[in-house]
C-alpha cells in the first residue's frame, strides 16, 4: 500500500529494501528507524518480501510499503522494483537493511542502471565473502556508506573496503517505552511454576550464532555448582530442535523452553541473569532489554558484545564456548550483591547511548551526509 509523500519542502526519500520473511532483530532496527524519522520529516517507503512479517507489520501500522517475491537464487523482480521505485517517487537514497536486499539493490545498479546512492546495513560480524560478487557489491561506486552496528564490525569489514571513508559505526537502539508500563513482576515465575529458584535466562532467536549449546553445557555446569537455579530460553528459530534434543542428552531438567513470545517486557525483569552464550554477534540488542529491565548479564565476548558488556562494569564476560568460565561468572553474581549493584548501575549508563532516538539520529547525518544537506 503506498499513499502519496506529504508535500514538504525539500523533505529526503528514503526507500528501505528488507527481503528476510522472518522478523529478528535487523527487521525490529529497521521499525524503530522508521518510525523514527518519520517524525522527523523523512519521507520512507519499504520493499519488503512477499508475505513476509515485514508486510504485515506494515499493514497494521499504515506505513509505505511495496511487496516484491523472494525466491531461491537472484530476485529479478524485486531488483526491478527498486529501480521502478526510485523513478517513480523520485527517490533519493535506498538503504538495504540484509545481505540480499544488498544485493538486489547493486543488481538494480550495475544491470537496470539505478543511479541512487545506496546505503547498506552491516549487522554481522564474520568477513566479507572473497567472493568476487561480494567483494564487488560492497565496493561499488553506488554504495555511499556503509553502516556497521558495532565498531567490532566495522572492523571485520574494513578488510576488504578498498574506499574506507564509507565505514561507520551506528550502534543499534532499544525502545526504552517498551520497559516503561507498571508490569506486575512475578508473571514467568507464576507461569513456571517457580517459587524459590533463581532465574537463568535469554530471549533471543534459537539460530545457530546464538551457540544455545554452550548456553546448556553452561547450565550443567551451575548444576555442578549450585542446586537452586532453573532455566528458560524464550524464543523460536530454526535451530529448535537440535537446541532441545540437546538438552535432553545432557539429561538438563531444570528447564524450560517458552517458545516465541511478545510480552517479554512484561516478563524479563522476572530472571536473576540474562546469559548470552553467542559464538558471533552484530552487537546484542537483547541485551540492552536486560539493561533496561534492571537484570544483570553474563555474556560471551563475541563480536560487538563487549562494546555494550563492559566486563566487571556494566556485566561479566567469558570467551566464547567458556561454559565453565561462563557458569563461574553467574555464580558470582548471584552470591555477591554488591557485584551486582554495581553491574546494574553500570548497565544503566551504558544503556543512555543505544536507543532507538540516537540511532536514528545518527543514521540521518549519515543520510545527510550521502546527500549533501
Amino acid at each position: 500500500m503506498v499513499t502519496p509523500f506529504k508535500i514538504t519542502k525539500n523533505p529526503i526519500k528514503v526507500l528501505h529494501v528488507s527481503s528476510e520473511p522472518s522478523w529478528r532483530g535487523g527487521e525490529q532496527q529497521l521499525t524503530y528507524l522508521y518510525s523514527e524519522l518519520e517524525e522527523k520529516g523523512v519521507q520512507q517507503i519499504i520493499l519488503c518480501a512477499t508475505d513476509s512479517v515485514m508486510e504485515a507489520y506494515c499493514k497494521e501500522h499504515g506505513w509505505n510499503y511495496y511487496t516484491a517475491p523472494k525466491k531461491t537464487g537472484v530476485a529479478i523482480k524485486f531488483s526491478k522494483n527498486i529501480k521502478s521505485i526510485c523513478k517513480k517517487l523520485a527517490i533519493d537514497l535506498v538503504h538495504t537493511h540484509d545481505a540480499h536486499a544488498h544485493t538486489f539493490a547493486i543488481i538494480a545498479a550495475a544491470i537496470f542502471g539505478n543511479k541512487t546512492p545506496l546505503v547498506v546495513s552491516r549487522r554481522v560480524d564474520f568477513p566479507i565473502s572473497k567472493s568476487r560478487t561480494s567483494i564487488f557489491k560492497y565496493n561499488h561506486k553506488r554504495v555511499k556508506k556503509i553502516v556497521c552496528v558495532s565498531d567490532k564490525i566495522k572492523e571485520i569489514t574494513a578488510v576488504d573496503i578498498s574506499d574506507q571513508s564509507k565505514l561507520i559505526t551506528v550502534h543499534s537502539g532499544i525502545d526504552l517505552s517498551k520497559f516503561e508500563g507498571s508490569y506486575k513482576k512475578g508473571k514467568l515465575r507464576v507461569e513456571l511454576g517457580l517459587s524459590s529458584q533463581l532465574l537463568i535466562g535469554n530471549t533471543s532467536a534459537l539460530a545457530d550464532h546464538k551457540d544455545y549449546f554452550t548456553f546448556l553445557d553452561t547450565a550443567i555446569a551451575l548444576n555442578k555448582l549450585r542446586s537452586d537455579c532453573y532455566f528458560v530460553i524464550m524464543g523460536s528459530g530454526p535451530m529448535e530442535v537440535e537446541i532441545k534434543t540437546y538438552a535432553d542428552k545432557l539429561g538438563l531438567e531444570n528447564i524450560t523452553f517458552t517458545g516465541f513470545r511478545n510480552d517479554i517486557p512484561e516478563v524479563l525483569e522476572d530472571l536473576d541473569v540474562f546469559l548470552i552464550t553467542s559464538k558471533t554477534e552484530g552487537l546484542g540488542t537483547s541485551i540492552l532489554d536486560a539493561f533496561a529491565c534492571n537484570v544483570p548479564v553474563v555474556a560471551t565476548a563475541a563480536g560487538g558484545i563487549p562494546e555494550i558488556v563492559i566486563d566487571e562494569k556494566s556485566g561479566l564476560i567469558a570467551p566464547v564456548k567458556d561454559a565453565d568460565l561462563l557458569a563461574k561468572q553467574v555464580d558470582r553474581l548471584l552470591n555477591d550483591q554488591q557485584l551486582k549493584t554495581d553491574i546494574l548501575k553500570g548497565a544503566k549508563e551504558t544503556l543512555n547511548w543505544y536507543t532507538k532516538e540516537a540511532t536514528a539520529e545518527k543514521t540521518l547525518t549519515v543520510y545527510q551526509e550521502v546527500l549533501g544537506r
